[in-house]
Formats: structure tokens, sequence, C-alpha cells
């Protein structure tokens, strides 16, 4: 994903660097995975193995901040280089966002489980929602390994359909309280878990966001989707 350098060892940096993101990005993929397991079969080892695995995540993220300090007060980088690292950055920071939310979610599921009420919950529309976050982080990765604006755009416009699928389940979980508040408690916890997921869709827009900002150096988060699909051509 990096352009060739007069010194190949600034070259190795950078797509030792990528490749690391990558990595972290699998292991994040692997958290969304095994807290949506967790919520569809009502299993706690799955949530458990969320938990074990943020600290790996945390682990890593800190590493690789170490590892972009390090270039960048050895390469003193400018122009394209320097966003790229900041890029890199940032979406080492989105990632790790995105593994608190899978922990969050893992959480949320041993409290349902915990109350008993796991069964009688409408767990199934949440299904729906966590499969496209998930799906969604995967094309983040996929097009910021190879600084794909046009799947980039495509992600900006789908994050869209997960937003919706959150205020539809808000407003039939409120309808479901109503009518039986015995079920607040559970279903408040079905609530944060819906947010929780609808984080991961905000973080994978964000790399999107980065993928444009990288190739056209400006921040795309105040224009329209028509503004960029102009300006992309």
């Amino acid at each position: 994903m990096t352009e060739k350098h007069l010194s190949t060892q600034f070259d190795s940096e950078l797509n030792a660097i990528s490749a690391r993101v990558m990595e972290l990005g699998g292991l994040v993929e692997s958290q969304i995975r095994q807290a949506i397991h967790a919520l569809s079969h009502f299993s706690p080892e799955a949530a458990q193995e969320v938990e074990t695995l943020e600290q790996r995540v945390n682990a890593m993220e800190v590493e690789i901040d170490h590892e972009l300090t390090t270039i960048i007060a050895r390469r003193q980088p400018t122009a394209r280089d320097l966003r790229l690292l900041m890029a890199f950055s940032k979406a080492t920071a989105n990632l790790e966002r995105m593994g608190d939310e899978a922990t969050r979610m893992a959480r949320m599921c041993l409290s349902i489980i915990d109350s008993g009420a796991a069964r009688a919950l409408p767990t199934s529309d949440l299904r729906v929602a966590a499969d496209l976050a998930s799906g969604l982080l995967r094309k983040a990765l996929d097009a910021f390994a190879r600084l794909d604006t046009r799947a980039a755009l495509a992600i900006l416009k789908e994050d869209d359909l997960i937003d919706e699928e959150f205020d539809g389940f808000v407003r039939k979980l409120v309808t479901y309280m109503m009518e039986d508040p015995r079920k607040i408690s559970p279903s408040l916890d079905l609530l944060f878990l819906a947010k929780a997921i609808e984080r991961i869709g905000d973080h994978s827009k964000n790399v999107a966001e980065l993928i444009i900002y990288l190739v056209e150096g400006r921040d795309v988060r105040h224009r329209a989707l028509h503004e960029i699909e102009s300006a992309l051509g």
C-alpha cells in the first residue's frame, strides 16, 4: 500500500507497520465474531473469549503506537508519508475502540444470560446489525490495505444502514419494555449492546474516511457524500 522510497529500510518499516495494523484488525474481527456468537447462542464461553482477546488488542495497540512514534522521530517524514503514518495511528486507535465495543457487547451478553431472561428478549434483530457491523469492518480493512477510495465511499453509505437498524431496534425495544415492565433491566442491557454495535459501524466509517483523507489530503468528515463522489471523479 506504500510508494517506494530511496531508503529501502523506510519502505520495510512502513510495510511492517501496515502488516501490524492489519494484524490488529484481524484480532478485533475475532473479538466481534465471538461477541456475535455469544449473542446468537447465549454463550458465556464466547463472551469470556472476547475479554481474553481484549488484552492482546490493547497490548498490540500500545506496541504499534510506540513503533509509529519511533519512525516519526527517526525519519521526520513530510507530506504523504506523514499523512500515511498519521492514518496508521488513527486507524489503530479506531480499531482499539472497536475492540472496546466488542468487549462491552460481551459483558452485556453475560449480564443478559445471568438475568435468566435471554430467551425472552428480541435478540434476533440485533444479529442483523451485528453482522452488518462485522462486515463493514472487514471491508474497511480491505479498502485501507488497498487505499481504495471507491470502496471507502461505499462504506460511508453502508454505515447508514446500521444506523437505521439501530433506530428501528430502539423503537421496538421501547414498545417491548412498555408491554412487559419486568423485562426493563435486561432490555436496557440489550439497548447498550445495540449501541455498541452502532459504534463499531461508526469506527469502521472513520477508517474509511481516513482512506479518502490519505489519498486526497483533505478531511472529508464535514463534506456531503455527493461532494466526495464528485471529488473522486
